[in-house]
């Protein structure tokens, strides 16, 4: 072991002497554990850490940091400490190119996925791992190694290596702290970013569509498989997410065995359409409406209308108002249909009924607004 301009050779690799890599109390105490043993060590320790101590937690330069994210229904977690770079010549520098690096400070940088993901694309299982990279000047290899309770790099072997990915770094403002952020969050996919100094580099970690929904079905074992809203809110979000629609649909009419609502109707019906099922679509739709209380059925009609459906918000106007006509959304929903056919005497009438059945409060303002234009002769399905 020796130094040379800053630098300490170890296993035959020149290291430079700084907080964040490798420093010479550190391979001191590597030296010294394999030559002395525990019982001496800890003596030597003591001594030889200054500010570190083996029965206090005590603050230290380069502070321990954990970041979560959750991607789908699995989490990323990553445990690190945070190296300054003061004044320093950081990277090819504190950190050489081409050789490993614990992308951190301290104890191993970890990265732990609650479940299967991808890395740049290439499957790693889920677990805890020890997060090292290799950097270089264009391209950086990041490594995931099975060891993940490690000191730094100093016993990094590459046959416990789970994955290995190469990566391309970036230029980024300066950071004084290294930091790991997730960015470009998707549903599915997340950028894992190591910033330090002027440099960033991002790992994309993806999780697959089945591995989402087996986390949705694992819930069913537990209290939700007993609510309908457990099985209708697992129905939209394959709906929304335009997936597994089969399944879906099977989900949805457990909610309905469960208990019958508008709202688990209406995912069927809008599952039955996203299938060219346009029959049993109707007939899911109908029954929905049967079902519906006056605001359900009222704000059914203002859904359409957003989707463009004119025609078809008319009819459930025309049934909301004659279901419930001494209601408010009864009196609103005629308003509507008045408007649309041009008799705006009609739908003031029908706006002023609304208010006198009690409007509430967070729609009055609204429903005052609806007047005004009516008043003026302005159609209010506009």
């Amino acid at each position: 072991m020796e130094t040379q301009s800053g630098l300490l050779t170890e296993r035959g690799r020149a290291r430079p002497i700084e907080p964040g890599f490798y420093t010479l109390k550190e391979v001191i105490v590597v030296r010294l554990w394999k030559i002395v043993g525990l019982g001496m060590w800890l003596g030597i320790w003591a001594v030889s850490a200054g500010a570190q101590s083996m029965v206090m937690s005590l603050p230290r330069a380069s502070q321990r940091a954990v970041v979560s994210q959750r991607v789908g229904l699995t989490d990323v977690t990553i445990t690190y400490h945070r190296p300054l770079v003061g004044e320093r010549k950081i990277w090819d520098g504190v950190v050489p190119y081409g050789q490993v690096w614990r992308a951190g400070a301290n104890e191993n940088t970890t990265i732990e996925f609650s479940d299967p993901v991808a890395a740049e694309g290439q499957a790693l299982a889920r677990g805890v791992y020890g997060l090292h990279m290799i950097p270089g000047a264009e391209s950086w290899t990041v490594i995931f190694s099975k060891n993940a309770t490690s000191w730094g790099s100093f016993t990094y072997d590459k046959a416990e290596d789970a994955l290995r990915v190469d990566v391309k770094p970036r230029a980024v403002d300066f950071h004084e702290v290294l930091t790991y952020d997730f960015d470009d969050v998707k549903p599915d996919s997340a950028l894992v970013t190591l910033r330090w100094e002027k440099l960033a580099v991002p790992v994309r970690v993806a999780v697959s569509q089945e591995t989402t929904l087996a986390n949705v079905r694992a819930q069913f074992r537990n209290l939700p498989q007993y609510t309908w809203e457990g099985w209708n809110d697992a129905a939209q979000y394959c709906l929304n997410g335009k997936i597994n629609f089969d399944e879906a649909l099977k989900w949805a009419d457990k909610s309905i065995q469960l208990e019958e609502r508008f709202d688990n109707l209406m995912t069927k019906e809008m599952l039955l359409e996203a299938m060219n099922r346009g029959g049993e679509a109707a007939a899911a739709r109908n029954r929905a409406m049967e079902a519906a209380n006056p605001t359900q059925l009222y704000f059914y009609g203002r859904q359409l209308q957003a989707q463009k459906k004119a025609t078809e918000a008319l009819d459930v106007f025309r049934v909301t108002g004659k279901r419930f006509p001494e209601n408010w959304v009864g009196h609103m929903a005629m308003a509507r249909v008045n408007s649309a056919g041009g008799n705006f005497d009609g739908a003031v009438k029908e706006i002023r009924a609304a208010q006198a059945a009690g409007v509430p409060d967070v729609q009055k303002k609204r429903v005052d607004e609806l007047l005004k234009m009516l008043e003026a002769k302005k159609d209010i399905n506009n």
